[in-house]
């Protein structure tokens, strides 16, 4: 018994070190690629929404005649906002935020069609680029 306990050896100070340098090197070569794939997956659920959204207000244009207006905004595809011929609610659960954890922003009617709608991408602002670009209701299916 004591022989086997003599015999169990562990790391030694240079392996651990020398496992631990080549993990950090492989998190610095592969890390910031799919840190950017993040980004690029956040707009795509932001564009997808958008459809979705867009899908739902198309459904209320059909039953109450026009878009819900600014004041009204996307609230009334979830709530009866006093419309006689509403047959909703025109989306399966609430209305979500966009992939950042903001409102997706809604105008009726819009400066760019029927009605806008639109996210202002990760920094809530709008304009920008990359991550930070709009995605909007009038560019999604390009």
């Amino acid at each position: 018994m004591r022989r086997w306990l003599r015999d169990q050896r562990g790391f030694t100070l240079i392996e651990l070190m020398v496992v631990i340098i080549v993990l950090g090197l492989l998190v610095g070569l592969v890390g910031p690629r799919l840190f950017g794939r993040v980004g690029q997956s956040k707009q795509a659920a932001a564009k997808a929404q958008i459809e979705l959204l867009g899908a739902g207000l198309d459904q209320f244009r059909l039953d109450i005649g026009s878009y819900p207006n600014t004041s009204q905004g996307l609230d009334a595809l979830q709530r009866n906002p006093g419309a006689q011929n509403w047959n909703g609610p025109y989306l399966k659960k609430a209305v979500p935020k966009d992939p950042w954890g903001n409102p997706y922003k809604y105008r009726a009617p819009g400066q760019h069609g029927e009605y806008d709608l639109w996210s202002e991408g990760a920094d809530g602002a709008p304009g920008g680029e990359g991550e930070n670009a709009d995605i909007v209701s009038w560019d999604v299916g390009q």
